[in-house]
């Protein structure tokens, strides 16, 4: 038998669990689209996956109604932004970087993945990202460019319906 004291505590593991879940391979494809890695080895967005998710599990009690996918995944764009800026993923990443978005930038990686996959609107993804809306509308249309030009992306995540 659990103890009384034990009750809220399993049924919020057991609410989190069911979460992740249900989200935890849109937003490991969402991991995977952000590092480059391939769907078949994906440490490093394993590893952002797991912060972001222990992130939400910590701050499960005060969602208080917010949405637990929105919130693991406004954690997982910026644990990528921030190290992408402190790693400096500049030309040399990119040209290692065989996936679909391999030729952009770590901010337009974020950008589009954040607008065409996700289906997240301007003003939130400026929002995310600390920067105007004018900046993720030039940032997204340069990596549209970049990617429907020659030697784009054959394999470009489908836009978010």
């Amino acid at each position: 038998m659990i103890p009384r004291h034990e009750i809220p505590r399993t049924a919020r593991a057991r609410a989190f669990v069911s979460f992740a879940a249900g989200a935890g391979g849109r937003l490991l494809h969402l991991a995977a689209l952000l590092t480059g890695e391939t769907p078949g080895s994906t440490p490093y967005a394993r590893r952002l996956l797991t912060a972001a998710l222990s992130r939400t599990y910590a701050d499960w009690d005060a969602l208080r109604g917010d949405d637990p996918y929105d919130r693991t995944r406004q954690d997982l764009v910026a644990r990528y932004a921030r190290a992408a800026w402190h790693r400096r993923l500049g030309a040399a990443r990119r040209a290692q970087d065989p996936g679909p978005l391999g030729p952009l930038t770590p901010h337009q990686r974020v950008a589009v993945v954040l607008r065409v996959y996700e289906g997240v609107p301007e003003e939130q993804a400026a929002a995310l990202l600390g920067l105007p809306v004018e900046r993720v509308r030039a940032l997204t249309a340069r990596a549209t460019v970049r990617l429907a030009g020659p030697g784009g992306a054959p394999g470009a995540p489908e836009p978010a319906r």
